[in-house]
C-alpha cells in the first residue's frame, strides 16, 4: 500500500530541474506571453491613447485622467523604446505590463484605462493592428520586387532562351517575358495583400470580453482615431477572430511558394551545366574545402524558409480549428506563428529583390540553349497548317518525322536540307527556314499574352501604369 505521504525530493524532480519551484512554476512558464507579445508595445499603446481619449470625450472618465493617462503611455512608449523598459514574466502579457508601470506613473488615474474593455478586444486590436501594418510592409516590399523584374524584363524583351515544360526545352521565349510570368505571380500576392487589409480594417475595441459593454462608448471614434474603416458588428465574432492572421498567413504561404519557385530557378540556372545567370558575390558563398564553388546560398535560403511559413499557416489552423466561441487561451499561441512568418516572408522578398537586381544574365549562353531540344517543331508545324493547308495532327505527324530524321544525323532542323524535308512532305519549300531560327519563332508568337517582343513591352507598359 502506497504511503500517503509525498517525498518533496521526488516531488520536485517530477517537475523537472526546471521547474524548481513546482506547479506554480510551470504556470508562469506556460501562461506567460511576455516573451513575444511585447513586440506589441507601440500598438498597444496606440489603442490605448484611443481609447483614454474617447472614454474623456464620451465623459466617462475626466479629462485630467485622460491626460495624465495619455502623458504616462507615452512615456512608456519612449522607454521602451530606448531599451529603459524592464519587462515582467510575472504579468504575463504586453497588457498588464505596460498597465503596471502607467500605475507606478500616474497613480489610481491608471486603474480606469481599463474601462469598458477587456484583455480580449485588447489584444484583438494590437494583433489586428500589427498585421495591418505588416501587410502595407509587405505591399511595398512586393512593389520593389516588382518593380526589379520590370527592369529585368525591359533590359531582356528580346534575348532569347529556351521555354520549359517538364523542365524539358519546350519552345523558345524571351527572357523578358520569363520575368515578366514573376511579375504577374507577385502582383496577385499584392493583390491577395490588398484585398486582405480591406478585410481586416475593422476596430475590435469596445468589443470587451464578449458581450460588449454597458458604458456609452463611442466605438466609431476610436476606429477613425486608429485608422480603421469602421468598427466590428458582433462582439462574440471579434474575440474570436483570427481570420486576418491566417489569411496573412496564407498569402505569406503562397506568396513564399511563389519565391521558392524563383529561387529554384536561379539555383538551376547559375549551375555551370546552364550557366544562364551568375550571382554577385553578396549573395553567394564559397565552400570551405573546394576553392572553385560558388554557391547560390540566399536561393536557397528563400526555397527553406517556405517551410517555415508553410508550418506557421497549419499551426494556426489547427490551434483553431476546434475553439467554441468566444475568446480561448489556445489564442495566445497565434502570435508566434505570424511574427516568425512575417520575418521569413520580408527577408526572403529582400534577398530576392537584390538577386534580380544584382545578377549578371548570359544571354549567349541563353540563346545558344534556346535551340536545343527541337524548340522550332511546333514552328515547323505551325507553318506546314498555314503555307501547305495540312490539318494540326498531319502536320504535328510530318514533323515528328523531321525531328527523328534530325536526330538521326545529329543536326538541328534548320540545318536539315531542303531534300530530306521534301521527301517527308512534298509542299514543303525553302521558305519554311524563315521559321526555323529562334528568334523567327519568339517574333511570331505576338498572341497577347505571347513572348513576342512587342508584345513583352506592351505588357512591361501596363505594369509600370500600375506599380
Amino acid at each position: 500500500m502506497a504511503d500517503d505521504t509525498t517525498d518533496t525530493k521526488s516531488s520536485n524532480q517530477m517537475w523537472g530541474g526546471r521547474f524548481a519551484s513546482g506547479p506554480d512554476a510551470i504556470m508562469e512558464e506556460i501562461n506567460a506571453s511576455i516573451g513575444f507579445d511585447k513586440k506589441l508595445f507601440a500598438q498597444d499603446i496606440r489603442g490605448s491613447i484611443a481609447h483614454a481619449t474617447m472614454l474623456a470625450h464620451q465623459g466617462i472618465i475626466s479629462a485630467e485622467d485622460k491626460d495624465k493617462i495619455v502623458h504616462g503611455l507615452n512615456t512608456i512608449l519612449s522607454e521602451i523604446e530606448s531599451g529603459n523598459f524592464e519587462f515582467s514574466r510575472q504579468l504575463e502579457d504586453i497588457h498588464m505590463n505596460v498597465e503596471a508601470r502607467l500605475a507606478t506613473l500616474i497613480g489610481p488615474a491608471a486603474g480606469r484605462l481599463h474601462t469598458a474593455r477587456s484583455r480580449n478586444d485588447q489584444v484583438a486590436l494590437d494583433f489586428r493592428l500589427w498585421v495591418k501594418e505588416e501587410l502595407q510592409k509587405t505591399e511595398q516590399m512586393l512593389t520593389r520586387l516588382i518593380a526589379a523584374f520590370l527592369d529585368r524584363a525591359e533590359e531582356h524583351a528580346e534575348s532569347v532562351m529556351p521555354g520549359f515544360t517538364h523542365l524539358q526545352t519546350a519552345q523558345p521565349v524571351t527572357f523578358g517575358h520569363h520575368c515578366m510570368a514573376y511579375v504577374e505571380m507577385f502582383g496577385r500576392d499584392r493583390s491577395r495583400v490588398r484585398h486582405a487589409i480591406e478585410h481586416l480594417d475593422e476596430s475590435p475595441i469596445g468589443a470587451a470580453a464578449l458581450a460588449g459593454t454597458g458604458y456609452p462608448i463611442d466605438r466609431h471614434m476610436t476606429a477613425k482615431a486608429l485608422g480603421f474603416r469602421e468598427p466590428t458588428r458582433n462582439s462574440i465574432d471579434t474575440v474570436s477572430d483570427r481570420d486576418f492572421a491566417i489569411e496573412f498567413l496564407s498569402i505569406a504561404a503562397i506568396a513564399g511558394m511563389h519565391l521558392s519557385r524563383l529561387a529554384e530557378e536561379i539555383v538551376i540556372w547559375s549551375t555551370p551545366q546552364f550557366g544562364f545567370v551568375r550571382l554577385s558575390d553578396a549573395f553567394s558563398t564559397g565552400s570551405s574545402i573546394m576553392p572553385q564553388k560558388k554557391n547560390p546560398d540566399a536561393a536557397e535560403l528563400v526555397r527553406a524558409k517556405t517551410g517555415r511559413i508553410n508550418g506557421s499557416l497549419v499551426a494556426l489552423l489547427t490551434i483553431m480549428k476546434g475553439l467554441p466561441l468566444a475568446y480561448s487561451k489556445d489564442m495566445q499561441e497565434d502570435k508566434e506563428q505570424v511574427f516568425d512568418a512575417a520575418e521569413s516572408l520580408e527577408l526572403a522578398i529582400a534577398a530576392m529583390t537584390g538577386m534580380v537586381r544584382d545578377m549578371t544574365v548570359n544571354t549567349a549562353r541563353m540563346k545558344a540553349a534556346a535551340g536545343s531540344g527541337y524548340s522550332t517543331a511546333t514552328d515547323l508545324a505551325d507553318w506546314l497548317v498555314r503555307e501547305a493547308g495540312l490539318p494540326f495532327r498531319d502536320a504535328h505527324h510530318v514533323t515528328g518525322r523531321a525531328v527523328a530524321l534530325a536526330e538521326s544525323k545529329g543536326c538541328d532542323l534548320a540545318e536539315l536540307p531542303l531534300s530530306d524535308l521534301q521527301a517527308i512532305h512534298p509542299d514543303i519549300t525553302d521558305q519554311v527556314y524563315d521559321v526555323l531560327t529562334v528568334e523567327a519563332s519568339v517574333a511570331s508568337r505576338k498572341s497577347f499574352g505571347g513572348t513576342a517582343p512587342s508584345e513583352v513591352r506592351k505588357q512591361i507598359a501596363f505594369w509600370r501604369a500600375r506599380n
